[in-house]
């Protein structure tokens, strides 16, 4: 047995939540020594919550242990008495060349272990490449090359050209740390800390270091190899040479915040911290302000003539008229999405934060990584997330449902502000910013979401789309005009992006349907921008939204929860559809670059070639290339393109088809549309194989293509070994996917376009999207759906906000 001293000593490591209530009771207790043991826990405890206030009940009522944690708070010990970071801090460099996506660091074959971060740091870098030596090739990372650095004496630092591309995975940040952080006290199989630097670091990844406490920095790492021993000083943005003592490197930090977030563990402590040592202080009679303790966020000094569309929305989300590039902001998150791979990672952030139940509106949860091909682990997922969302107020799909983002933004209310995590939380309406598992956790938890504002850039499409040119070619014709321009470049050493941390701005087809804007907004993922908002006229939003209510209203009758929830969030739509208007930006607004495509000069497919998404040919510049295996399918897509592929290969008259074709709608709703109308029967007939609806192929954790087979797909991105093992990834547009699969080869122009006259002559039947309101199942169960006006008057509340 342990005293009752030790006792209160253990919950004090516990950092905050379940423990708080019974060390608050200790400060009104008898035993002077518990009373002392309590208070000292909780001054250095940040996870109070509303136990604050009744910290501050106790000190209005006189009692001198509560007027002690609350004088801690204010002088912030929680944050003093943590080491200041050191003037030099020397490491051993560990490089890695080239580009590395998150894939590399955290693999999608190894998801199953993400939760698990000691596991699952063994897969990092599993697969050989320049400089690496994996211990087991494709099994296990270079475990002994790191010990081997290690020997120096000094902690590693991850350098590389390009770091932390992809998806938005907190388990690529927690693998680098594994091996290259520091122990957190009392908190088992993580570690924080260490220093991670790039020429160019991707802004989720970033952000992720950030909230573990690392110290992420952006420079020239030319000079930088494996092996060397060098001095950064941090203050100074300066990085020396041990063996000649010279300085190799210079840099700027990002924000002057960021020591401040080492110092604290992490940009979430320092957030919630700051406002405790304020609040404390505001208790004590004293002024709010913390500006003598922490380096709080420089405000820009230059006012812009105008605002963006993006800096509008998230101003509204912050109460005022617009937010400049540069200003720190807490917009309200009115849309958070968590998918299944990252939702163990994101619970495990719920409950270290303690939070029992949403401040964000809405909290929704899939299952569209693991459905399909379940792992044990993943089964047990499926049975407790669920219910672990609900009960915290939060929507979950269920398995087999589909795609989280065909469901979450059928779920958005107009210029409103989001985050998910996953890479391709890319709302058609409003703006996103997607994260890792720990700031989603957080903007679920409290409602709000720590944003350095970005600056724009602004794609206007001028002209009109030419015969045969797809959605998909005017994604691809993104990155192939930034090249042009000299603003894109694809070596990695060195490289230029001027979409990497800045929000695309799109403009120029107003009368997209909102299942087409999301296949532009959801590319902008793999431009490493930070968000993407795209100019939509009222009418596709209104028609959109008319079908997403009955679609809600269905999903309710159907049992799906939190019931409250949904009825909310329909009221809100309901608020709009009354009075529908849309933000748009202001015409003096100001861009970092603007980037103008007229479309009359895109006369054939544009496509991405292997393994790079930002690597972009014409189709004449590839055509008759070998295909071995087609993938139609992913987010990307929506029924259109099954419709479109379905009558191109029910023209084909030969037997078989000369390569693999896979098929994977994105919802269940989509599948079963294309089996009533025949389009099952003919991907059958060709001897597709179909797939569970969900991401399928797209993420490669689940089945893969052949070990190194040429594929074109029309998933999102094309990474090195991401779809099979050594494959080669052409992405491209479901037309062309279908065509190749029925040629076995990338086609010519004129093939393609003989192929795509005749989608073209029943387009109007072919490119028609799922409006619930017009489908009689959805309509039928939703007139027994009623809102209740608690509701009515929460959503109302909200929609003012």
């Amino acid at each position: 047995l342990i005293s009752r001293l030790r006792a209160v000593e253990l919950l004090g490591t516990m950092q905050g939540g379940y423990n708080v209530g019974t060390l608050v009771e200790l400060l009104s207790g008898d035993d002077a020594e518990l009373k002392a043991s309590a208070a000292h826990q909780l001054k250095h405890t940040l996870l109070v919550f509303d136990a604050f206030h009744d910290v501050v009940e106790l000190y209005n009522g006189g009692n001198e242990a509560a007027k002690e944690v609350l004088e801690s708070w204010a002088a912030a010990e929680w944050f003093t008495s943590k080491p200041d970071i050191p003037e030099k801090i020397t490491v051993t460099v560990f490089k890695v060349t080239g580009e590395t996506n998150t894939d590399d660091l955290s693999p999608a074959q190894d998801a199953w272990s993400r939760p698990d971060v000691p596991l699952h740091a063994l897969a990092m870098l599993k697969n050989e490449r320049d400089g690496i030596v994996p211990e087991l090739d494709g099994e296990i990372g270079p475990l002994g090359q790191i010990d081997e650095l290690l020997q120096k004496g000094h902690p590693l630092a991850y350098v590389g050209d390009v770091v932390g591309t992809g998806s938005s995975r907190k388990s690529a940040t927690n693998s680098v740390l594994w091996f290259m952080g520091e122990d957190i006290p009392y908190v088992p199989n993580m570690k924080t800390g260490g220093v991670c630097i790039g020429g160019k670091i991707a802004p989720i990844f970033f952000n992720t270091m950030e909230d573990s406490g690392a110290l992420p920095i952006e420079m020239d790492v030319s000079d930088l190899n494996t092996g060397d021993v060098v001095d950064i000083f941090p203050y100074e943005g300066e990085v020396v040479d041990r063996a000649c003592d010279e300085v190799i490197a210079t840099f700027e930090l990002k924000t002057n915040v960021l020591l401040d977030e080492v110092r604290a563990g992490g940009r979430i402590p320092l957030i919630i911290g700051r406002g405790i040592t304020s609040k404390a202080r505001v208790a004590l009679g004293r002024d709010a302000s913390v500006a003598d303790t922490f380096n709080l966020p420089i405000a820009p000094t230059d006012t812009p003539k105008g605002y963006s569309l993006a800096q509008k929305m998230v101003g509204k989300a912050c109460g005022v008229d617009g937010v400049p590039p540069g200003q720190y902001c807490e917009p309200t998150m009115t849309t958070v999405g968590s998918q299944d791979t990252t939702g163990p990672m994101t619970r495990d952030e719920l409950k270290s934060l303690a939070c029992l139940g949403f401040s964000a509106d809405l909290v929704m949860q899939s299952f569209c990584h693991t459905a399909a091909y379940p792992k044990p682990v993943d089964v047990v997922t499926h049975h407790t997330l669920p219910d672990f969302i609900q009960t915290r107020g939060g929507v979950s799909l269920r398995p087999g449902d589909g795609i989280i983002h065909s469901w979450l933004n059928r779920m958005l209310v107009p210029d409103t502000v989001g985050t998910g995590g996953d890479s391709h939380t890319r709302f058609p309406l409003g703006v996103s910013f997607p994260a890792g598992s720990g700031l989603v956790a957080f903007a679920a938890a409290t409602g709000v979401f720590p944003l350095d504002m970005p600056e724009s850039v602004l794609v206007r499409f001028t002209g009109t789309m030419q015969p045969g040119i797809t959605l998909r070619d005017l994604v691809q014709a993104i990155p192939y005009t930034a090249i042009q321009n000299g603003l894109l470049t694809i070596e990695k050493k060195g490289k230029k992006n001027v979409f990497s941390g800045r929000v695309l701005e799109i403009e120029g087809l107003p009368d997209l349907k909102c299942e087409q804007a999301f296949e532009l907004s959801d590319a902008s993922a793999e431009r490493s921008a930070a968000g993407c908002t795209i100019k939509l006229n009222k009418e596709p939003v209104i028609e959109y939204l008319q079908s997403n209510v009955v679609m809600l209203k269905w999903m309710i009758s159907e049992g799906y929860g939190d019931p409250r929830t949904l009825e909310r969030r329909i009221a809100r739509m309901e608020d709009w559809l009354a009075n529908p208007h849309l933000m748009e930006a202001d015409d003096n607004a100001e861009y970092a670059e603007i980037i103008e495509i007229n479309m009359d000069e895109i006369k054939e497919p544009i496509l991405a070639l292997p393994n790079d998404p930002d690597a972009s040919a014409l189709l004449s510049e590839v055509a008759g290339d070998k295909i071995d295996e087609v993938f139609i399918g992913s987010c990307m897509t929506n029924i259109g393109h099954f419709r479109a592929a379905g009558k191109l290969l029910a023209d084909n008259k030969s037997a078989t088809l000369p390569t693999r074709l896979w098929v994977s709608p994105p919802t269940k709703m989509d599948a079963a549309q294309l089996s009533e109308e025949g389009y099952y029967s003919t991907f059958g007939t060709a001897g597709a194989r179909m797939e569970m609806p969900g991401c399928s192929l797209c993420m490669g954790n689940q089945a893969r293509v052949e070990p190194g087979c040429t594929v074109v797909s029309t998933s999102t991105r094309n990474f090195p070994n991401r779809l099979g093992q050594g494959s080669n990834v052409y992405l491209a547009s479901a037309e062309l996917a279908a065509i190749a699969s029925i040629e076995g080869k990338l086609p010519t122009v004129d093939e393609y376009m003989s192929y795509m006259s005749n989608v073209n002559a029943t387009a109007a039947d072919t490119y028609r999207y799922l409006n619930f309101d017009e489908l009689p199942e959805f309509v039928e169960a939703s007139d027994k759906v009623e809102i209740s006006d608690e509701m009515r008057e929460a959503a109302k509340k909200l929609s003012i906000l």
